[in-house]
């Protein structure tokens, strides 16, 4: 299964988690850290073969669903 990189995309990798924060056509900068609350941790520039390699082991977190901003609407009578 063929997965494609996204800005943004959150990889487990080991006790670390790698967030992929910009993607170009040869080249991927991210940036590694220990705990996801944290805002702290290290950028890496890297090719984008590099990192494909990286991630190979990892596991591609998926987003939570975004909390509903405005109430359902009312049924029709």
């Amino acid at each position: 299964m063929a997965i494609r990189l996204r800005q943004g995309q959150i990889w487990k990798h080991g006790d670390d988690f790698i967030r992929l924060v910009q993607l170009d056509r040869l080249t991927v900068r991210y940036k590694a850290v220990r705990d996801l609350a944290s805002r702290g941790g290290a950028h890496h520039d890297v090719s984008k073969k590099e990192f494909c390699r990286l991630i190979k082991s990892a596991t591609l977190l998926t987003p939570e669903p975004a909390a509903e901003s405005s109430p359902p609407p009312a049924p029709l009578t």
